[in-house]
Formats: structure tokens, C-alpha cells, sequence
């Protein structure tokens, strides 16, 4: 592996990035989107439209690089995610705003050509080290590209977020094309069908996968649907900017990354992945649905550390049921399955709370995220004890 660690670092660089590119634009996306007149339902497309075109790419590039070689999808994403930022720093108008954002979530989904690169150049023995270095990328970019953007913004104006991505994103291609040779060797490479989705259907039918596909959707449509209510009520009731914002993600990242680096680890010890999952649906539901009734910032940071330690204990615990009850020879596909169905609900879930946010009022907005997330923990109590016979679910939580 040692003569893998220039790659990897690539590799770790380009995920950073990404993340980090998305950070950045965060807390700036709806102060930028209000200047041309957009309100919830606008604000919902922009980050539906990153979710949704996201979806799209992550399965696309992936199989196209079993095709073509791991090498020109990166750096061609890369190239097109400074694009993208490039775009979104000088957008005179909503719908270039717009294309902004669907270029950015188009290259970003790099992310399964940049697993696949990991997995060509590790050995058996060395391959979860390598994907734990892309969950460090994850959850570091989220931690600074927030406060990045937050202070870009203050001390830059609104084009200096996007300007400092596009200088990031031309780093890494740099970086990329002069220390990352192609991983996949010609005698390897095969055509693939771009849309398995078929898959969906098969995992909804299976008895024991079906709740938990059912949480896979349905968590990640409450969740982005709040990521998208809570900066236009916070700027309207507690009157945040642009750092305020920022401060707000930062702090969601640190949590997690002190959750998901350690205490979870903690915790399994002593609570099965099935008490953390009903746990974690149900500590969300709540801290969602309470912040219209919070009166200060104080409030919100403090339900914010609620929100995000129970995404954190919530999202680690459904993986691995998910692959407790998938078969041996299924465990890619029924994981891919359930990553699909989480994407459809970050896609759909803003675009739906934007309209509520609109048309009826912010606190019909949280109450419906967090009534959805509801759903999911009822949801999450049908799942089955692993090992149990029956397959069936107890009767109490």
C-alpha cells in the first residue's frame, strides 16, 4: 500500500474538494438565490436540482469508468466542477444559478469513480482503510467548507465563495494530472448497463429490506427538506447572515465526525444497530419539528447537536442492517439500492418543503419535514431483529 499513498491522497483531495465545494456555497446559497427574487420554492430547486442531477451522475460515471478507465472521469469532473463554480460566482441570473448547481451536482458524482479507483489500487486486506479514507474527505469538507464560505462571503462578497472552489477545483485537477495514472487495466474494463434500477423494486418486495428501504427514503427527504426551511426562517426570525449560517453547518459536521470517529463505535457495544435506528429516527422528528418554536440562536445550536448526533447513531446503523438482511452475493446491489432510494429523497424532499414553505407557512414547513421523519421512525419499527426465525419486527420499540 505505501506505493498506493500519492494515488490515495489524490483520490482524498478530489473527494475534499467536492465536499468542501459544497460547504462552501452552503451558507451563501440562499442569500444568493433571494437576490433574484427566489423564496422557499426557488431555494428547494437549487439544492433539488445538486440532489437530483447527483443521482443521475453517480451511477452513470460509475459504470462508465468500468468502461473508459477511472482517470478521464476525474479529471474531467474536476475540470467541469470548476465550471460549475465558476457559473455560480457570476450568475446574472436565477436559471444560470440554476445550471450552476446542476453542473456542480453532475460532477459531483465522481464519488463512485473515485471508490471504484480506491478499490483498483488496494489489496483485500487494505480496502476498508482506503474507503475510510474518502469517509474522512466526507466529513472534513463538511466540517470547513461551511465556515470558509461564510467568511469568503463576509470579507468577499457573494462571487468569492464560488472563486474560492473554482481555485480549489483547478488544485486538484493539477494535482491529478500530473501523480494519478489509470487504476483500471485495459484487460479489465467491460461494458455495463448504465440504469439498473430494477433493483428497487426487487428490495421493496423483500420482507425484512422493505422498512428499511422505506427509512433510506424517507430520512433523507425530511432532512434535506429542513436543510432548506431552516436558513430562510433563521434569517427571517433570528436574523442570521451569511457566517451565522456557516457557523450553524460547521457545528453539524464537528458532531457527526465526533460520532461517526468514534462514539458510534462506543455505543454498538452496548445497543444494537436496530435501538439505534429507531433511536436516532425518532431524536431527529423531534429537534426538526421544535425549531419553530424556538425564540434564540442558543436554542437552535442546542437542538442542532440533538439533530446531528441522531443522523449520526440513525445513518451508520441502517447501512449495516441493510446489510445484515442482504444476501451474500447482494450486498452491492441491495447498499446501491438503498443509496439510490436516500438520493431520491434529498432530491424531492426541498423541492416539496419549498412549496409548503410558500404557500402555507415556515412552521407547516418544519412541521411536515418533521412529521415526515415521523413516518420513518414508525417506519424503522418494523424492522426485524437480526437473527430472529419469523423475520418479524418486535412489538415494541
Amino acid at each position: 500500500m505505501p506505493a498506493s499513498r500519492p494515488r490515495l491522497a489524490i483520490i482524498w483531495f478530489t473527494i475534499f474538494i467536492d465536499l468542501l465545494g459544497f460547504g462552501i456555497v452552503i451558507p451563501i446559497l440562499p442569500f444568493y438565490s433571494a437576490r433574484f427574487g427566489a423564496h422557499g420554492m426557488g431555494y428547494g430547486a437549487l439544492i433539488g436540482a445538486f440532489s437530483l442531477m447527483q443521482f443521475v451522475s453517480t451511477a452513470l460515471l460509475g459504470r462508465l469508468s468500468d468502461r473508459v478507465g477511472r482517470r478521464p472521469i476525474l479529471l474531467a469532473t474536476m475540470l467541469l466542477n470548476a465550471a460549475g463554480y465558476l457559473l455560480f460566482a457570476f450568475a446574472p441570473s436565477f436559471v444560470l444559478l440554476l445550471v450552476a448547481r446542476l453542473v456542480s451536482g453532475f460532477a459531483g458524482g465522481n464519488i463512485s469513480a473515485a471508490q471504484a479507483y480506491v478499490a483498483d489500487i488496494t489489496t483485500a486486506e487494505d480496502r476498508s482503510k482506503g474507503m475510510g479514507v474518502i469517509g474522512m474527505a466526507f466529513g472534513l469538507g463538511f466540517i470547513f467548507g461551511p465556515g470558509i464560505g461564510g467568511l469568503a462571503a463576509r470579507l468577499g462578497g457573494h462571487t468569492a465563495p464560488g472563486l474560492v472552489a473554482v481555485a480549489l477545483s483547478i488544485a486538484n485537477f493539477a494535482s491529478a494530472y500530473f501523480i494519478l495514472p489509470e487504476s483500471l487495466r485495459v484487460e479489465h474494463r467491460a461494458a455495463r448497463d448504465i440504469w439498473p434500477f430494477g433493483h428497487m423494486a426487487d428490495a421493496l418486495a423483500h420482507p425484512e429490506l422493505r422498512p428499511l428501504m422505506l427509512v433510506w427514503a424517507i430520512a433523507p427527504f425530511a432532512f434535506a427538506a429542513y436543510t432548506v426551511a431552516l436558513p430562510l426562517w433563521a434569517t427571517a426570525t433570528l436574523g442570521w447572515h451569511e457566517q451565522d449560517l456557516g457557523n450553524f453547518f460547521v457545528l453539524v459536521g464537528i458532531v457527526a465526525a465526533a460520532v461517526q470517529g468514534g462514539l458510534f463505535r462506543v455505543l454498538t457495544r452496548f445497543v444494537s444497530d436496530r435501538r439505534l435506528l429507531i433511536t436516532g429516527m425518532l431524536g431527529m422528528a423531534i429537534s426538526i419539528g421544535v425549531v419553530p418554536f424556538l425564540a434564540h440562536s442558543a436554542a437552535l445550536y442546542a437542538w442542532t447537536v440533538v439533530l446531528a448526533f441522531s443522523n449520526s447513531i440513525m445513518a451508520p446503523s441502517a447501512t449495516g442492517l441493510v446489510s445484515t438482511f442482504a444476501a451474500a452475493n447482494e450486498q452491492g446491489t441491495v447498499l446501491g439500492v438503498a443509496q439510490s432510494l436516500g438520493a431520491l429523497g434529498r432530491f424531492s424532499g426541498p423541492f416539496a418543503i419549498g412549496v409548503v414553505y410558500d404557500r402555507a407557512s415556515p412552521m407547516a414547513a418544519f412541521l411536515v419535514a418533521g412529521g415526515a421523519m415521523l413516518l420513518g421512525w414508525a417506519a424503522s419499527l418494523g424492522v426485524p431483529k437480526p437473527g430472529r426465525p419469523d423475520g418479524q419486527a418486535d412489538a415494541q420499540p
